[in-house]
């Protein structure tokens, strides 16, 4: 025999338990939905607060970029600056050179002519002792040299050459030689290029150390007198033309040129030297030249 199912529809205990469990489905499907709608908004929420926060941020960037642009200009405006500075600095620098370069060349062309004028004074009295020398030979008898050009460029005559020791009388064999020296002096003097820068030419009488030292410039003044009024004596047209230039002066023993103590250093510090004293306004004529040529360049 057959049996058959039955079906329940409707009520029973069945249908009872059916329905609860579809009502928790529901239940959880709107709560996960509320979740993700709880979800969505939260996440709206930190976007917007993030969209805001990137527009502050851009905001800031453009801010900072603007500021920097601005640097930036100002910058560039300094380099130009400096760039013009520093050509301005070149072209002064380079005017500066110009100037040294051409201060220089007034310096050389000042250089020659004072050492033309410090020259001066060598270059008379060797042609005055190459005059000497020329009509009297360079040496005496005894081998004593007639004259000679000292350190400090002046003609110095051995004082046992023209005096006898402790006397301003000449000897007779100074005579050729002072003559010719009256003579060569004449020649030089003749040149009105060498008289317009000479003072005057000194004739200086030196002693030793021995004795008393009034004593000694008494006689080294005489000894200098004696030389310049003999030349004059055997040449009158020195004295005439050119007397104006001479001058005798005595030093005593204050200007020796040895130091030593035994006679050679005593005897050569007895002597008559010959100087030439060169005219102060000239060589600051000179100078003023130059300040003037230097000026005129300067401005």
């Amino acid at each position: 025999m057959i049996k058959t199912r039955k079906r329940y529809f409707g009520g029973g205990s069945a249908a009872q338990d059916f329905w609860p469990s579809f009502t928790d489905v529901m239940s959880t499907l709107a709560l996960i939905l509320f979740f993700l709608m709880l979800l969505a908004y939260v996440q709206n929420i930190i976007y917007g607060n993030n969209l805001e926060n990137a527009k502050r941020q851009l905001e800031l960037s453009r801010a900072e970029i603007s500021s920097a642009e601005r640097e930036l200009r100002r910058i560039r405006l300094d380099v130009e600056k400096t760039k013009a500075a520093l050509a301005l600095s070149e072209q002064e620098i380079e005017n500066q050179r110009e100037t040294i370069a051409l201060s220089n060349e007034e310096l050389e062309s000042l250089r020659v002519r004072l050492q033309g004028i410090a020259f001066l004074r060598l270059d008379i009295l060797q042609k005055v002792k190459e005059s000497v020398e020329q009509e009297l030979g360079g040496y005496n008898e005894r081998g004593q040299e007639l004259v000679s050009i000292g350190d400090n460029a002046n003609i110095i005559i051995n004082e046992s050459l023209v005096f006898s020791y402790n006397s301003y009388k000449l000897k007779p064999e100074a005579e050729d030689l002072l003559t010719q020296l009256s003579k060569a002096f004449e020649r030089v003097l003749e040149n009105p290029e060498v008289r317009e820068n000479i003072d005057a030419i000194s004739i200086d009488g030196h002693a030793d150390k021995m004795g008393d030292s009034a004593y000694n410039r008494e006689l080294s003044t005489r000894r200098a007198t004696e030389v310049v009024n003999y030349m004059f004596k055997v040449n009158p047209n020195l004295e005439d033309k050119y007397g104006e230039y001479f001058a005798a002066n005595g030093y005593s023993e204050f200007r020796p040129i040895s130091t030593g103590s035994d006679e050679q250093s005593r005897s050569a510090n007895r002597r008559i030297e010959i100087s030439i004293i060169v005219k102060d306004s000239n060589i600051q004529k000179v100078i003023e030249k130059y300040l003037d040529e230097t000026e005129e360049i300067l401005y």
